[in-house]
């Protein structure tokens, strides 16, 4: 993690998820929003970077991705067996429940 990255973390409030890939590699992540969906809720989750340092996208795509284009993941939130919150990668058809019902808040919002 870079100093800034652990500047951001010390001064924050936020809920800040670490992430991390098959590889070992730790991602950070704010919490932006939970959205609940039935039962479950879900975390849509905002990379945190340091903007002057170069970094790759958590998916591993190599897409090439714009580098300002922001780093979003959203992850379902189940209680682990420790009883702490622990952050999944939801099914395709708990994506796309999710990616509903965020479109129907920010329509809700655009009406206001």
């Amino acid at each position: 993690m870079s100093d800034k990255e652990k500047e951001i973390l010390e001064e924050d409030e936020d809920v800040i998820v670490e992430m991390t890939d098959e590889a070992g590699n730790s991602y950070y992540y704010r919490e932006e929003m939970i959205i609940s969906v039935g039962n479950d809720n879900f975390a849509l989750l905002i990379g945190i970077h340091d903007e002057e340092e170069e970094h790759t996208h958590s998916c591993g795509c190599d897409c090439g991705c714009d580098e300002h284009d922001e780093d979003v993941l959203i992850a379902k939130i189940v209680t682990g067996e420790d009883g702490e919150e622990e952050y999944v990668e939801p099914t395709d058809e708990e994506f796309d429940a999710v990616q509903r019902a965020y479109d129907e808040i920010m329509d809700e919002e655009e009406e206001d």
